[in-house]
């Protein structure tokens, strides 16, 4: 039977390292204005660095994070459905393309922005793919290191695959809006997997209803700890 695994940054590990980045991804769709509910918005953790909109005639509009009517939304959104994974979950500010910017020091196996960006050494990545682990796709970063030899850092396309179970969303958390889809509440302080919801074919994903929560599977988790590839702490989840 497949375990699940919270996966965060191992603070501890990471400190070890110096390599931090400062980037955004090249694309992203705006934020949203929603007259039914009344709430400007944007999401974040629906990042799509393999989605090209390079050949976009309105490419453009995609350039500027900023709030728009729902209506306007929905058009921009239509645009890029066909360029993303089938399926894709593409709330206001879901993010495409490469990741732009800087970056500096030395880089571990896996590097973090917040709760969840996370990068990958492309040698760390290449190590578990050899080990089993199914899934993992890494789009490459435009990042710019002052010095020449710079690692290969991979931002790895997590997609949303599973759901928290609704016993451990807050009872008194409004509906999903019927209009722009808002569903919001805090994150759990114990949270559950919905078992009917969770992949069999993939072993790192996002959760659909909170794409800040980054699940990996003990396949997954196994083969970190084997190669000794710090950077990320493991919490198992119940599932129900």
């Amino acid at each position: 039977m497949t375990r699940f695994f919270w996966l965060r940054e191992d603070e501890a590990a990471t400190a070890a390292f110096s390599g931090s980045f400062n980037a955004a991804h090249k694309w992203c769709l705006p934020g949203v204005k929603c007259s039914a509910c009344g709430t400007t918005w944007s999401s974040w953790g629906n990042h799509y660095p393999l989605v090209d909109l390079s050949q976009l005639p309105e490419r453009a509009a995609f350039e500027k994070a900023r709030p728009e009517p729902f209506t306007e939304f929905s058009r921009l959104r239509e645009l890029v459905r066909s360029l993303a994974p089938p399926d894709a979950e593409l709330p206001p500010g879901a993010a495409f393309g490469p990741l732009v910017g800087t970056a500096s020091g030395e880089f571990g196996p896996f590097t973090w922005q917040g709760t969840s960006l996370l990068l990958v050494r492309r040698d760390a990545m290449e190590r578990l793919q050899a080990e089993g682990v199914r899934g993992l796709l890494g789009g490459q970063t435009e990042l710019r290191f002052r010095k020449k030899e710079s690692p290969e850092l991979l931002d790895l396309q997590l997609e949303p695959r599973g759901l928290l179970h609704p016993d451990c969303i807050p009872s008194d958390a409004s509906p999903p809006c019927p209009t722009c889809g808002r569903h919001a509440f805090a994150r759990p302080d114990a949270p559950i997997l919905a078992a009917a919801s969770l992949p069999a074919d993939v072993d790192a994903f996002r959760l659909v209803n909170f794409a800040t929560m980054i699940i990996g599977t003990d396949r997954f988790v196994d083969a970190m700890r084997r190669l000794g590839l710090e950077g990320i702490a493991c919490q198992e989840l119940p599932t129900r």
